[in-house]
């Protein structure tokens, strides 16, 4: 059983923005991501556009077969598009969850014949369901959400007294999002188990008013994240904790399924440069790393999940990220990539 928390931390964007409170609220942000490993971040400027999507929600999944097949994600070696019920694998189990994956790269990074690492592939076009203005809003919402993680990445190294743009060369090209009901289902169902996000920096979740997320303490408990109201969940992501050589884990967390009623999110991952390897990143990420306040997380590792873009297996984080996707969408990853499927699925995660 989760435990309920009201101390659950939240970081005030408007006054970040704001030269007279800023000092102040960096201490909050710094406290919130090194300490706790999480945050609400609330005053974003995008809550309009982001009920205007969330609004579109119902309208989208309940497309017929037929338009979803269309645009599944099978057809994608970027794993982008639809992903039926029960399609995806987290630990070990079966997500009870559909949605969309949307991107926003306008070309495929993939060039046949130039010699590319085959992570390229996992950079390409979105493709969008048969949905009346759908597309048109979620660019918008991909673009803003884009612009203001970039700023928001400018005051988490503020916080740490670094220049602003000092995580710029670890930021990636494409950046994702996902589109996600949860059905109703029995009691104590998981909607998708355990896990670290691992596209890249960070994750600004928007969820509505359900509730289902826990996250892992550093105490190595599950507690509740219950919905806040044009909030923003930001979790660390596994590559940040690659920058950091582990000093901040990534955010492990689950989503209980509801019981009585559909639950819907919008978790948007911000991008890393899936060119960077653990080698390189002991030398380029040195000073960031001196800066990092260390906590106390021994009983979260004891029962935590492993991370990929920390494991010696893979020799890049594009590699490792290639690694999770295969793992968790088996059907897109037997179809374009089948002998690294063979590969990943024997080999155990170190």
């Amino acid at each position: 059983m989760a435990k309920a928390t009201s101390a659950l931390p939240l970081v005030d964007l408007s006054r970040l923005r704001q030269e007279e409170t800023r000092a102040e609220e960096l201490k909050q942000l710094r406290h919130a991501l090194f300490t706790i490993g999480f945050l609400y971040l609330v005053n974003t400027g995008l809550e309009d556009i982001t009920k205007q999507l969330h609004d579109s929600l119902p309208d989208l999944f309940a497309l017929s077969d037929e338009k979803k097949a269309a645009v599944a994600m099978l057809h994608s070696p970027a794993f982008l598009g639809y992903t039926k019920l029960g399609s995806e694998m987290t630990a070990g189990g079966t997500d009870w969850r559909e949605q969309f994956d949307l991107g926003t790269a306008t070309e495929d990074a993939w060039v046949e014949g130039k010699g590319q690492p085959i992570w390229y592939k996992m950079e390409g076009r979105s493709q969008y369901p048969d949905l009346k203005s759908f597309k048109p809003l979620a660019q918008k919402y991909l673009a803003s959400m884009t612009a203001m993680t970039y700023e928001f990445l400018g005051y988490v190294a503020a916080s740490l007294s670094l220049p602003k743009d000092v995580f710029v060369p670890f930021l990636g090209t494409m950046h994702r999002m996902k589109l996600v009901k949860y059905p109703a289902a029995a009691a104590g169902s998981v909607g998708v188990g355990p896990h670290k996000d691992s596209t890249g920096l960070f994750t600004f979740l928007s969820q509505d008013l359900v509730g289902g997320l826990q996250v892992l303490s550093k105490e190595g408990e599950w507690i509740d994240a219950p919905p806040i109201e044009g909030s923003l969940v930001v979790n660390v992501q596994q590559g940040f904790e690659a920058v950091t050589g582990g000093v901040c884990p990534a955010t492990t967390h689950r989503v209980i399924s509801p019981t009585k009623t559909t639950r819907y999110s919008i978790p948007f991952f911000q991008g890393v440069n899936y060119e960077l390897t653990r080698e390189s990143l002991k030398a380029s990420a040195a000073h960031i790393v001196s800066k990092i306040p260390v906590s106390d997380d021994t009983k979260k590792r004891a029962v935590d999940v492993p991370s990929e873009f920390l494991s010696p297996l893979y020799s890049s984080l594009g590699e490792a990220r290639l690694r999770n996707r295969i793992i968790s969408h088996p059907d897109v990853g037997q179809k374009w990539y089948p002998d690294l499927y063979e590969k990943y699925t024997r080999e155990k995660l170190v």
